[in-house]
This record gives C-alpha cells, structure tokens and sequence, in this order.
C-alpha cells in the first residue's frame, strides 16, 4: 500500500493537484489549520469524510466565515442560496468517491453542488479522502460508487432507491452511467477530475485510514 500511495500521490502532482498524506485521521484537521488562514469564508459539500475527521466542527468553531449547509432551522431555499454562495468561497471541502492510482478524482452527486465547486468558483479546494478511496482506475471507481458509496450513502439520506434497499445499483454488473429511475436517485452527474489548468487549486488529503464511503 505504500508505494501505492505514493504512485497516487506523484500522479496527482503531474495532474497540477497537490498530494498531501497523513498517517492517521487524527491529523487531518491539524493539516487543515496550516492550508486556511482565519477569516476566510468557507464551505462544504456533502461528505462524511469531513464530519468522521473533525473538519466540520473545526469549521464551525474555528475564526472563519463557514457557510453552513447542516445548520439548524435552514429552507430548502435557504440551502440552495448557500449552494450558490460556495461558489465565491475562498475554501471549499469534500472527499471523493474514488481515486485512481493515475491520480484522478472521481465524484458522482445528485444535487451536484458539490461537483458544481469542485469544478470551478472557490479559490481553493480540499479534498479529504481514506486510503479506501483509491482504485485501479476509472472503471473500479464506476463500480465502487455502484457497490460501496452509492448504497451507503442512499441508506442513510432515506432514499427511495434500488441500492439503499439491495445493497447494490440496478446496474452495478455495468461500468457505465446507467441506473435506477427514482426520483430520489444520487448517481445523476459524473465529474472525472484529470489534469488541471490551476496547479494545486485542488489540494488531495489522502490519510494513511478508512475514511468516509
């Protein structure tokens, strides 16, 4: 595993995105002070990754500007205008689905705000992704979102959907883009992050652990 990641790693710096590794997940968010400055204006997408390592609450409790999508008491309005405020954050935060040893993100979302700003508008993002994450290629990142993330993540948002019941996509036997038709299916934009036109705009936190789905 460990030349493993550091392939991983050398591919995403050819790709102009920064590769950091930590040992454990205990040291993400001490790596996350040294890459944001107090008062920048903040923001996440959906992510597991960063609520299990701390980022989420150093976020909130931090000196920055968190525009947060998880606060109590907000409208489906007042989300969507938070979506769209993400776009002019000076950080952003996610994880990926997967990561291919040819140092490419893979991100599938539904919403899609959070592939939205990965793609572009903050000055900044960092991804936060465990050592699970990484996958041979792009068609192993197909299936693991079909396997593991998708059904993982349709469970436990109540999805009325084929993989929050079975375990599995409709289609996971198909490395490709097909699916379900449910109105509350997750798997509707697919982003493959490759080689970037910003050098290290795209910062990758790859910790030595499983983390997230």
């Amino acid at each position: 595993m460990n030349e493993k990641i550091e392939k991983v790693l050398a591919n995403l710096e050819k790709n102009n995105m920064q590769g950091i590794y930590v040992d454990k997940i205990s040291d993400v968010v001490p790596k996350i002070k040294e890459l944001i400055s107090p008062g920048e204006t903040v923001a996440v997408g959906g992510s597991m990754s960063l609520i299990d390592s701390g980022v989420l609450d150093l976020l909130r409790n931090g000196d920055y500007n968190f525009l947060d999508r998880y606060a109590a008491g907000l409208s489906t309005e007042d989300i969507r205008n938070l979506f769209i405020k993400s776009f002019s954050a000076d950080t952003y935060f996610l994880s990926a689905n997967a990561i291919t040893e040819n140092g490419e993100l893979y991100n599938v979302d539904g919403n899609s705000n959070r592939v939205a700003a990965l793609v572009f508008g903050p000055k900044s993002v960092i991804v936060v992704a465990g050592i699970n994450k990484i996958v041979k290629d792009v068609d192993a990142a197909i299936t693991r979102v079909k396997t593991i993330t998708a059904p993982k993540n349709s469970a436990r948002l109540n999805c009325d959907t084929y993989c929050s019941k079975t375990g599995k996509c409709i289609a996971a036997d198909k490395a490709d883009f097909s699916g379900c038709p449910s109105g509350s299916r997750i798997c509707c934009n697919y982003v493959v992050s490759s080689h970037q036109r910003i050098k290290n705009r795209i910062k990758v936190i790859l910790v030595g652990e499983e983390l997230g789905y």
